[in-house]
């Protein structure tokens, strides 16, 4: 069912990485890895390894068979080592005694899974470097396009659409951060034997431990983790806080695509966004797809924080939760991230429409412009009571509020009319916008 919704969902790339054929092939490179370290390091014949890495390949598997096998073992190591041992031994009775020699299923499986995120993340850092460039091409666009800010779902004051692009920015740019941190101290060689001490390994065992780290191209921690697990959560929360910043960014675009705004719109295309009865609709399906992965990473998440109280040295129940929700994880932030990058590569934005909805509510939008420079000579209590009372007349006449404030008699005691035409100027409403903007922008890790 997965591959029906493998372009609304996710990304092929990503999912390939997790498929069961590649899965396989990373314990299996473990295993060829560990017999080679072994051999270098004296522990085992040169040879014995080269039998062992040479059937280390999934021509030797036979996974129909392997698949009802996992579910006898617990795990899918077990299984998967016993047939590398009896392909190994068809080669060379002797070398298949050192097949898995000292490891622990849990070694293979997770650093199975590292090398896995790891070429994951990969891909997603590489894709949130694009959206960022697009992002920032944005709000370079649309740096004096003013629009509508709005509290809770009412306009506020005037923002520019760039000001709004570079909140997006700014939150992305710290899940670049979190994602180089995860690179860099979370994905690990799992190394440790039956419970950890790597007994089965003897005086080989650091110089063992050292090498496999060097051949997997991970980092060796100074002590196993099989039951502690907060790297992994981590990652996880990691990849939470992406797609929650993708949510943000959809669900922004999706109510700017209501019928009664209307002023951005997701790239049109022939068959997106129809509908299977109304014509005339245009269906904002990318924000949909990426407000479902956001709404769904958070079960993900909680499941890893659920399993970190694991049991003394190998987790009954808890290790094998975390399983399938990390990789589903991994797969529906990657889909978010490609469903933004479509989203926002030629996102249309239409400026007329947002300076016509500036003036929805007669004015009202610069009611604090306003009320802060009545503060300035009859103070922040008085000024605010004053302008709340102009602003009801104007929901009562549907007169507009700058009419009013001319017009009025306290107003015209403290401002002058060219002063009250400056505070309903747009351009004079937008506080900080483009310093904000830059500010944001030096922060980018990388420009184009």
């Amino acid at each position: 069912m997965e591959s029906l919704f493998e372009s609304l969902f996710y990304k092929a790339e990503v999912n390939a990485l997790f498929s069961a054929e590649a899965y396989l092939s990373a314990m299996l490179r473990f295993e060829a890895a560990l017999t080679q370290a072994q051999a270098e390091e004296g522990m085992i014949p040169q040879a014995a390894a080269d039998h062992i890495t040479q059937c280390c390949t999934l021509d030797h598997i036979d996974i129909p068979s392997l698949i009802p096998a996992i579910g006898l073992a617990g795990n899918p190591n077990i299984p998967l080592v016993k047939q590398l041992t009896a392909a190994v031994k068809k080669l060379d009775p002797e070398a298949s005694k050192y097949v898995h020699l000292g490891a622990t299923s849990q070694d293979v499986i997770d650093t199975a899974l590292v090398l896995q995120v790891k070429a994951a993340l990969l891909l997603i850092q590489k894709d949130l470097e694009q959206l960022l460039n697009q992002l920032y091409q944005l709000a370079e666009t649309h740096r004096h396009s003013i629009m509508a800010g709005r509290s809770f779902l009412q306009h506020a004051r005037p923002i520019t659409f760039g000001y709004k692009v570079a909140t997006w920015m700014d939150g992305l740019i710290r899940s670049t951060q979190r994602i180089e941190q995860v690179l860099q101290h979370n994905l690990v060689l799992q190394f440790g034997g039956a419970v950890g001490t790597l007994a089965g390994f003897g005086d080989k065992a650091l110089p063992v431990a050292h090498t496999l780290a060097q051949k997997l191209d991970l980092a060796l921690p100074p002590i196993s983790w099989h039951t502690q697990r907060d790297r992994l959560v981590e990652l996880a929360s990691t990849l939470g806080i992406l797609t929650g910043n993708l949510g943000k960014i959809a669900k922004d675009i999706s109510l700017l695509m209501q019928t009664e705004v209307a002023e951005v719109f997701e790239p049109s295309s022939a068959g997106k966004g129809g509908s299977s009865t109304m014509p005339h609709k245009r269906n904002p399906v990318g924000c949909v797809a990426i407000l479902a992965a956001a709404q769904r990473s958070p079960a993900f998440i909680a499941t890893l924080f659920q399993s970190m109280p694991q049991d003394h040295e190998r987790a009954t129940g808890l290790w094998h939760a975390e399983w399938l929700p990390l990789v589903e994880l991994c797969k529906i932030t990657a889909g978010a991230l490609q469903q933004a990058l479509h989203m926002t590569n030629g996102l249309e934005v239409d400026t007329q429409r947002m300076l016509r909805n500036l003036e929805l509510t007669n004015g009202l939008i610069y009611a604090e412009n306003l009320s802060l420079a009545l503060a300035e000579k009859m103070g922040k209590a008085a000024a605010h009571e004053h302008v709340e009372g102009l602003c009801k007349q104007v929901a009562s006449t549907q007169i507009h509020l700058k009419v009013l404030a001319i017009a009025d008699s306290i107003v015209g005691k403290h401002l002058s009319s060219t002063s009250i035409e400056q505070l309903f100027d747009p351009n004079h409403a937008l506080g900080d916008c483009n310093r904000l903007i830059d500010a944001v922008i030096t922060l980018l890790p990388q420009r184009h």
